[in-house]
């Protein structure tokens, strides 16, 4: 029998109890049996309602008052087919049996509907029809108004919303309005509290359904959508829309103030706060606030100190997946990010972007305050602190701060004298990576592709190369403000400034010596502590701590 017969039984049913009620002689001393409907249940974790099928022997009390209307809004009400069906794993339940019965697959994870030209399964036929709309293309409902069109009906219902920008779901607690019933209950439970959607393996619990199916999947590792031109696989189907936009480079989403398209609608909430500035992320702790919430949460890491994201080779660890991942490809030694014009390649797509803009020559990162401009935003951003005079990157061991990360991990090593990076060829080591990459470079590589056009000189860096540059020209760009002193090198007038501050940031580790300079304290610590005579004389045994001590001994043999 179909739930539509069995439905229509009951209904029957209740036709009949009422005749029966109003054909009774009095309603005083009423004891009559009432016929009783049992309706099969073939599932082991379905249960009837008993108070909602069956009409016990008893006639309910009810029946006791005289009113026709009363008796019969009783068995309208108290014994009427409304919730006939009842899950006794959770709370739900249906006047459908054939609802129940698509509702227990999730409790049991069967997918009995099953594609036949991929791994795909589904809990409903429609769901699976709707899937293979991926496989034929089609794509059955199209919007009159403009080009949008979509396998799913739900889908387009919402797409219209866009147009007429209706909001009819609306929340009788606040102002909330919404284009979606879904979408106003999972809001609806933010005043209430409620979590009803409850993971039965960890204590996880949400009050949307999407987002507990998007964590069942954690525990099952099942990525069920593929991309069917690379190896891609996600938990999600808009992840996979959204990957698929790499292969067909579409940006649907348009920035209505500038030129700006990405392929993401968060992309674009994010990028629009550029033109409003609005920063509606807050941190409760301190003033931080940000345009979107995944930077706001990285920030509250700062304060709880959580680093999550671990490696399970060695022990790093960051509160940044994106940072764990670029750390993961130290290990496997992968730049997966080519450059399509020469052969370089590195970690990250942000720095292969900034790469190729020195093939376009483009430089979009302009100060608004002088004429600097760059290819990165990360260059931007460190030109700007010489106006500000900010120095966010504080040591917590003394009181030294500077503009840049880089710059305050090469302090650090100072105090800990860690020199992490290693040489692979000789025994080089340094405290940071770029120094290493710049040692591999100069002593190990003889390619100098950087050229004077005006002289012989060649450089295996190109910033030496602009440097030089400036001999010829005689252009000495970096100025003092508080003297007339100029200079051709950022690093000359960093030295000049620290005579009119009197600060010594370089600290020795084994004294109380303070420098001006690294290379002073280098200078320092060769002298003072390691005894080391490395300026050797090549025709007598002599050595030296200074190469100026050489020197004068070299005049000795001059004059033999």
């Amino acid at each position: 029998m179909t739930a539509i017969e069995e439905i229509y039984e009951f209904k029957q049913l209740c036709v009949q109890t009422e005749m029966t009620i109003r054909n009774l002689p009095q309603p005083g001393a009423i004891k009559e049996e009432l016929h009783v409907v049992n309706i099969k249940v073939e599932h082991p974790n379905l249960q009837m309602i008993s108070d909602n099928v069956a009409i016990t022997k008893d006639v309910p009390a009810c029946i006791e008052q005289p009113s026709q209307a009363e008796l019969y809004k009783n068995v309208k009400v108290e014994h009427g087919s409304e919730n006939l069906f009842k899950c006794n794993v959770c709370d739900y339940c249906t006047k459908i049996k054939a609802n129940i019965k698509n509702h227990m697959l999730q409790h049991t994870g069967e997918k009995p509907f099953k594609c036949n030209m991929c791994s795909y399964s589904s809990t409903t036929k429609s769901n699976l029809k709707r899937h293979m709309h991926k496989h034929t293309g089609e794509k059955p409902f199209n919007c009159n108004i403009c080009d949008y069109f979509s396998t799913i009906k739900a889908n387009m219902k919402r797409h219209m919303l866009t147009h007429t920008n209706e909001k009819p779901f609306k929340c009788n607690l606040c102002d909330y309005c919404t284009k979606q019933m879904e979408t106003l209950k999972a809001h609806m439970h933010k005043h209430t509290g409620e979590k009803p959607f409850k993971c039965g393996i960890c204590d996880y619990c949400s009050r949307i359904r999407g987002n507990m199916k998007r964590h069942m999947l954690m525990h099952t590792g099942e990525k069920p959508y593929k991309c069917n031109i690379c190896d891609y696989s996600t938990k999600e189907t808009g992840t996979l829309k959204t990957h698929m936009r790499k292969h067909t480079g579409e940006k649907p989403f348009k920035c209505t103030v500038c030129d700006y398209c990405c392929t993401t609608k968060s992309c674009l909430k994010i990028h629009m706060c550029t033109h409003t500035g609005e920063k509606r992320f807050k941190c409760n702790i301190c003033d931080y606030c940000s345009t979107n919430m995944t930077n706001l949460k990285i920030h509250i890491y700062k304060h709880s100190g959580e680093k999550p994201f671990k490696c399970d080779i060695c022990d790093y660890c960051s509160s940044r997946l994106e940072h764990l991942k670029r750390h993961m490809y130290q290990h496997t030694g992968e730049n997966p990010f080519k450059c399509n014009t020469c052969g370089y390649s590195t970690t990250t797509k942000s720095i292969l972007i900034g790469h190729m803009r020195k093939h376009t020559g483009e430089k979009p990162f302009k100060c608004n305050i002088c004429d600097y401009c760059s290819n990165q935003i990360i260059n931007l951003r460190r030109h700007m602190r010489t106006h500000t005079d900010e120095k966010p990157f504080k040591c917590n061991i003394c009181d030294y701060c500077c503009t840049t990360k880089l710059g305050l991990t090469r302090h650090i090593s100072t105090h800990t004298g860690e020199k992490p990076f290693k040489c692979s060829i000789c025994d080089y080591c340094s405290s940071n990576m770029p120094n290493l990459k710049l040692h591999i470079h100069c002593k190990h590589s003889d390619q100098k592709p950087f050229k004077c056009n005006m002289c012989d000189y060649c450089s295996m860096i190109k910033s030496n190369l602009k440097s030089h540059m400036r001999k010829h020209t005689d252009e000495k760009p970096f100025k003092c403000n508080i003297c007339d002193y100029c200079s051709n090198r950022l690093q000359a007038l960093k030295r000049h400034m620290l005579q009119h501050t009197g600060e010594k940031s370089f600290k020795c580790n084994l004294c109380d010596y303070r420098s001006t300079t690294e290379a002073y304290l280098k200078k320092h610590k060769m002298r003072k502590h390691t005894g080391e005579k490395r300026f050797k004389c090549d025709i007598c045994d002599y050595c030296s701590k200074r190469l100026k001590y050489l020197q004068k001994h070299m005049q000795k043999h001059a004059g033999e």
